[in-house]
């Protein structure tokens, strides 16, 4: 009689949870198809650049290439270089010296510094719980390179890009290494379903780490539509309008994070962590009445409306 009374006390509970979307949590596969571009294929200097390099060079997580220094201010150490003695990656790996990053990884031009340090406290204390990296990252680095990046990413000027394209069908892809999801080099389709499919608009620009140009998001034919209501309306009560806290245009506010125009995937990762438990801190806490009651469908019409939004 008790397990049974324990189990209906527990039925609500499981019955609002709801199942990982791990299309959203790209993670590198086991089997590789060969690469596009070989690590030993060197890049000649793009348009804009003097810099060439190979493609192997580029991944060289403690000094990034800086494709273009004068269209973006001048890089502190940290976001160019880390400290490899501390084991802390440059901010400017994942995150590009324009704070746009990739699917991956978080888009952070533009963030409020109190914001910034906030999520690397949270990292620290355990707070945040899901961020690969960036949690042994938050525990190395020391305040002045936190500051340093948080100052830095805080100066840049958030920019266009992601293109969402509603569709049915997508090209066929695959999760390369860094967890980088690519279009599969034999080609072909395959049926979207309810996921959100990121790749790049030019594979050569980003597994270079190159900032000029940024992914396509595919994203189910009505989810833009259907998640315009939820943002601005709250929908039939299973959300609250985010412009309260984010700001009419989800430009963000003096405590809340922008987030128009950011990687749709990241967005389903947050309020998919929050809902269960993965991320809390104060920051999740304020989006706790948001996240309660969204299904899986629901979080990625948001993220669809929200990236298709003017950064």
């Amino acid at each position: 009689m008790r397990s049974l009374i324990l189990a209906l006390l527990l039925a609500p509970c499981l019955a609002a949870a709801a199942e990982k979307p791990e299309w959203a949590f790209p993670v590198t596969e086991a089997v590789q198809p060969p690469p596009r571009i070989e690590g030993t294929r060197v890049r000649p200097p793009p348009p804009g650049s003097t810099l060439s390099i190979t493609r192997a060079k580029a991944d060289d997580m403690y000094d990034i290439p800086n494709w273009y220094p004068d269209r973006y201010p001048p890089m502190p150490r940290i976001v160019q270089y880390g400290n490899r003695e501390t084991m802390v990656r440059a901010c400017g790996s994942c995150h590009l010296p324009v704070g746009t990053g990739h699917d991956e990884s978080a888009y952070v031009a533009g963030l409020p510094v109190p914001y910034f340090l906030r999520q690397l406290a949270d990292w620290k204390s355990g707070d945040r719980k899901y961020g690969g990296i960036m949690v042994s990252i938050a525990k190395a680095v020391t305040d002045q390179e936190a500051m340093d990046a948080a100052e830095y990413f805080a100066s840049v000027k958030p920019r266009p890009w992601i293109r969402v394209v509603e569709t049915d069908t997508v090209p066929r892809s695959f999760v390369g290494p860094g967890n980088k999801r690519l279009v599969h080099p034999d080609g072909g389709t395959e049926p979207l379903g309810h996921r959100i499919i990121e790749v790049p608009e030019d594979e050569e620009v980003v597994v270079y780490r190159d900032p000029s140009s940024g992914f396509v998001a595919y994203v189910p034919k009505g989810s833009i539509e259907k998640g315009k209501e939820l943002v601005t309306t709250g929908g039939d009560g299973e959300t609250v309008r985010c412009a309260i806290c984010h700001g009419a245009t989800l430009r963000g506010g003096e405590d809340a994070p922008p987030i128009a125009g950011h990687h749709p995937n990241y967005i389903v990762r947050q309020l998919w962590n929050m809902q269960n438990g993965d991320r809390g801190g104060l920051s999740a806490e304020q989006m706790l009445r948001v996240v309660e009651k969204l299904n899986n469908d629901d979080m990625l019409a948001i993220a669809a409306y929200v990236a298709s939004r003017a950064p």
